[in-house]
């Protein structure tokens, strides 16, 4: 930390009310089991206070917060022989960054020990948690209430929360997060004075007051609303969705251009989409007196699997950001991360997010659909399509999702694997209506005539073989077809 922030972040903390859960006043006191304690305590309460940091304050006076000065001097602390950070560390678990800070303040010398909250599991030392309440330190598991409180922060309390942008100016803030977009997406009038604007934007967490009149940008308002990702810094910037247009259906064939997109996925979200659709071949279908154009691909399956690669990916893996990529027969849109569940259950299941406070403001700005519908829609868009059906991978190492459309192709063209995953996300999809499929349903959804419907019982027959789906019941097998888990 800078001097003048350190400085200012000390006299924030002279203005408070004393002692919290995430501060601690100490003169020179530094019995290095209590300071050990307190780390565990103070990182496990900066996680349920919704703080990215606690502290430990040397040098000030606790019953009236006036700077007193400090002798302490961690550095030359020795604790059985040890250096004391060393010794700390070592009694830690999880591993955590604390660091120690000694502070010219005009006032007098201050040592600050600056503690993250923790992300993983509760901080403890010597294998026991520990708690803030108030200024006293007693066991986190002798608080059940806590504790569980605890477990369920920690699940939201990641990636998220932490800071992208840190003590900047309100001015600052302005220039790099699109509050006006903000105001429109989620449909609130623009406030007419900046006290209102920065009120709305801390109730989204998207920014945190920092010391003094400074300002923390979190990493869901860089990642959601910033103007220019890479305004932020490399772990924000790499990021942005990377769109790849190739001449031909390889990847080593050439490509014709590349584009990282610019904007957060919030702002931009719209405008990307929309580029996408304009670049997407169209082809031609002759009816019965007219001739109609469409897309390649139906726009809400682009809109809907571009939305679940952003709001899925896992944002603790470093470098690499979703990516979109356009072939002459195909397009591909993938994000870093494995999913939380089977690619076969993406369906049905309700989706688990990683990333659930990203989910929640892109499902409220109705920029994706609501919970557990997205993938239906995609695979119901399909079907209309008469296209082959989406194919949903896992990838090994660093691990990453991949889900691919194919352009149409009639039934005659598809291999039998497509039609047997045809077959699966049809008879799913009926399921979820609480209908079951049946051969004429199945030859519908291929766009296959009645007198071809031999063709569309081999495949049933073949999905069945494969155990992708039964019959509802096997006595009667006109009675329909289930998927394999209902």
């Amino acid at each position: 930390m800078s001097d003048q922030y350190s400085i200012t972040l000390i006299d924030e903390f002279r203005r408070g009310q004393g002692e919290t859960g995430c501060v601690e006043f100490k003169k020179d006191y530094a019995n290095p089991t209590m300071i050990g304690k307190y780390i565990s305590a103070i990182a496990n309460a900066a996680t349920l206070s919704d703080q990215p940091f606690g502290y430990v304050v040397w040098g000030i006076r606790d019953s009236d917060q006036v700077i007193i000065g400090t002798d302490f001097e961690p550095s030359s602390v020795k604790t059985a022989k040890q250096p004391l950070e060393f010794w700390l560390a070592r009694r830690l678990s999880p591993d955590i960054a604390f660091s120690f800070e000694s502070v010219n303040h005009p006032a007098g010398r201050i040592v600050l020990l600056k503690i993250p909250a923790a992300s993983i599991s509760p901080v403890e030392f010597e294998h026991t948690a520990y708690i803030r309440i108030g200024s006293a330190t007693p066991r986190l598991s002798d608080y059940p209430d806590r504790q569980r409180a605890f477990w369920s922060k920690l699940q939201s309390f990641q990636w998220e929360t932490a800071v992208a942008a840190k003590f900047i100016t309100a001015d600052e803030v302005l220039a790099r997060i699109d509050y006006v977009k903000y105001f429109e997406l989620t449909d609130q009038r623009l406030p007419d004075n900046r006290e209102g604007i920065f009120e709305r934007l801390v109730d989204d967490r998207l920014i945190l007051r920092n010391a003094g009149e400074c300002w923390d940008i979190t990493n869901v308002g860089a990642i959601l609303f910033a103007k220019r990702l890479d305004d932020f810094g490399s772990e924000i910037a790499r990021r942005a969705v990377r769109f790849t247009f190739y001449t031909g259906n390889g990847r080593d064939d050439a490509v014709a251009f590349r584009e990282d997109w610019p904007s957060g996925y919030a702002a931009g979200f719209t405008a990307l989409v929309s580029y996408i659709n304009r670049l997407l071949p169209i082809r031609e279908e002759i009816g019965e007196a007219f001739r109609t154009e469409t897309r390649m691909f139906p726009e809400v399956a682009i809109r809907e699997l571009i939305a679940n690669a952003l709001i899925h990916q896992d944002m603790t893996l470093t470098g690499a950001g979703p990516t979109i990529e356009l072939f002459p027969n195909r397009i591909e849109i993938a994000n870093p991360g494995t999913p939380l569940v089977k690619p076969d259950r993406l369906i049905d299941a309700s989706p688990r997010s990683r990333n659930e406070v990203v989910a929640t403001l892109m499902r409220r700005m109705s920029l994706c659909e609501e919970r557990g519908t997205g993938i239906d829609k995609v695979v119901s868009a399909i079907e209309r399509h008469h296209s082959p059906p989406p194919d949903f991978r896992i990838e090994p190492e660093p691990g990453a999702t991949r889900a691919i459309l194919f352009a149409p192709r009639r039934f005659a063209e598809m291999t039998a694997d497509e039609r047997v995953r045809a077959c699966y996300q049809h008879a799913v999809l009926k399921y979820l209506r609480g209908e079951s499929m049946r051969n004429a349903s199945l030859r519908e959804r291929f766009g296959v005539e009645s007198r071809n419907s031999a063709q569309v019982s081999k495949v049933i027959s073949a999905a069945i073989e494969r155990g992708w789906v039964h019959p509802v019941n096997p006595d009667r097998p006109r009675s329909g077809y289930v998927p394999f888990w209902a």
